[in-house]
């Protein structure tokens, strides 16, 4: 076991753990960790538990997105041979925009029964399906989820993915 300046052991029991103090204002973050305040996720946007208009579920919705890609690779392979491997992006990105804009789904969010709206409801709009689009082709952003299950896209774009 390893011993700080002052001769104490660094862990905080026999089995040579670190102290939680010592490593948690660093993995934690600033403030340590934070209790979730709602039962559910989507509770606080007032969304259901379950059901219709319920925050849909991760793995949901990486299939739609699985869905969605597939189908711009297959589309950009058959008609978009000069982009080179940026055609399937250019496809999924306009389709994206397009369908989210206006009917507020795309082909794989309707195959699994999803639908992006705004946390009231409402319609998304062509605006915020852009920001959202593009910030979802990032990846990084749609990763990085909050307490109600919502990527930083659908964040930025005022957006949350329901079950229909």
């Amino acid at each position: 076991m390893a011993t700080g300046r002052d001769g104490s052991a660094d862990g905080d029991g026999d089995d040579g753990s670190a102290r939680r103090g010592a490593l948690g204002g660093w993995l934690s973050g600033p403030g340590g960790p934070r209790e979730s305040t709602q039962a559910y996720p989507g509770q606080r946007l007032g969304r259901p538990a379950e059901g219709p208009g319920s925050v849909a579920g991760v793995g949901r919705r990486a299939l739609a997105l699985l869905v969605d890609w597939l189908l711009a690779v297959l589309v950009a392979g058959a008609f978009l041979d000069g982009l080179g491997s940026f055609g399937p992006l250019v496809v999924f990105v306009v389709v994206q925009v397009l369908l989210v804009g206006t009917i507020g789904t795309a082909v794989g969010h309707r195959v699994l029964g999803l639908v992006v709206v705004r946390p009231d409801g409402s319609a998304v709009g062509p605006l915020p399906a852009l920001v959202r689009t593009l910030l979802l082709a990032l990846v990084v952003p749609a990763v990085v989820l909050d307490e109600d299950s919502r990527g930083l896209h659908d964040r930025a774009a005022g957006t949350v993915v329901v079950r229909r």
